[in-house]
Order: structure tokens, then C-alpha cells, then sequence
């Protein structure tokens, strides 16, 4: 398995431009600026207020800009294309993954742990897992794999994300659970 940056683990692949819908400029990324425009629009009208409504205003306004600029960086270095075929190569490596089930059983359980990383910022893995297997419910699509069999994958995925972002500065995953191991290689 490589590590480090994980938008260049697909070698021979260009990475999908992610359009913009309205504008088709490459490197949209409407969740994850939408998430930390909102995030940083809460942390700023709580500064703000110290100084009275209009400074709440103000700091909820400065937030939600810096918020999104902020949001759009962790999507952008979250490529759901890049993870998907990362996990397409590995995915059969991991001691969860049974022999028998392709990748696309595994497929929603992958996204949702990817995806669930930017979509809860700041929760550990376990304060948000009851909501990840919400998720992975609803969008399992025709996988028949079960929660009890995904949780794996959907983990796996989301410290392969906590790990590959900045702030991780001993490699262990911004939100890990001290006590979890990553599943290895068979």
C-alpha cells in the first residue's frame, strides 16, 4: 500500500476535473466548501458577538468565507475519483475483504467512509459511526454486503483520508481511535 499524497496513488490516471455545474471550472467541490462555509460562519458570529450584533455579522460573514476556502481545500485533496480507484487496487489486500465479493460490493461502504470523513470535519470516527451506517443504508445501492461486513471498509477509508490530510503529523490519522489498528495486508 503507498502512502502520502493521495491524489497521485493512480499512477497512469489524470484525476476527474470535478466541474463546477455552473460554471464547468475545474476543482468544484460544493459539500466541502458548503460544510466549512457553514462551520466557519458559526465559529465567526461566536467571535463576533463579543463585539455586539454587528460584529456578529461581520464574523459570521468572514467565517463563512473563510470556512469555505477551508472546506474546498479538504475536498480537493479528497478526490472521490482518486479514492475509488485506490480502492479498486487494494481493496482485495485488506484481511476484512472476502474473496468471494467483488469490488462493487464493497464499493458504498469505501465512498461512505471517504465522503463521511469531509462530511462530519472534526468528529472522530466513532462519534459519527451510527450516522455512517445511516448513510451507507441508504446509498448501498445493490451491494448486499451488510453494515456488520461494511464497517470495515467505511473505517478503513475514512482513516486512509484522516491520515493523507495535513495536521497529521505522526501518520496516525487526525481522528483515530488510539486502540484501532488498520486492517493489513493478507
Amino acid at each position: 500500500m503507498k502512502t502520502g499524497n493521495i491524489k497521485s496513488e493512480v499512477s497512469g490516471r489524470g484525476t476527474h476535473a470535478n466541474r463546477d455545474p455552473l460554471t464547468g471550472a475545474p476543482g468544484a467541490h460544493p459539500v466541502g466548501t458548503g460544510v466549512g462555509a457553514t462551520g466557519g460562519a458559526v465559529a465567526g458570529a461566536a467571535i463576533g458577538a463579543v463585539a455586539g450584533p454587528v460584529g456578529a455579522a461581520v464574523g459570521l460573514v468572514a467565517g463563512a468565507v473563510a470556512g469555505g476556502l477551508a472546506g474546498k481545500g479538504v475536498a480537493e485533496k479528497m478526490d472521490p475519483t482518486v479514492q475509488d480507484a485506490y480502492w479498486k487496487n487494494n481493496y482485495s489486500q485488506r484481511s476484512y475483504a472476502e474473496k468471494n465479493m467483488s469490488y462493487d460490493a464493497y464499493r458504498p461502504a469505501y465512498r461512505t467512509g471517504y465522503e463521511g470523513y469531509t462530511r462530519y470535519p472534526g468528529k472522530k470516527y466513532e462519534e459519527v459511526e451510527s450516522d455512517l451506517q445511516r448513510d451507507y443504508e441508504k446509498s448501498k445501492g445493490n451491494s448486499n454486503l451488510a453494515w456488520d461486513k461494511a464497517r470495515h471498509a467505511t473505517r478503513d477509508a475514512w482513516f486512509h483520508v484522516a491520515k493523507a490530510l495535513p495536521g497529521d503529523a505522526n501518520g496516525a490519522g487526525r481522528s483515530v481511535n488510539p486502540g484501532w489498528k488498520q486492517p493489513l495486508a493478507k
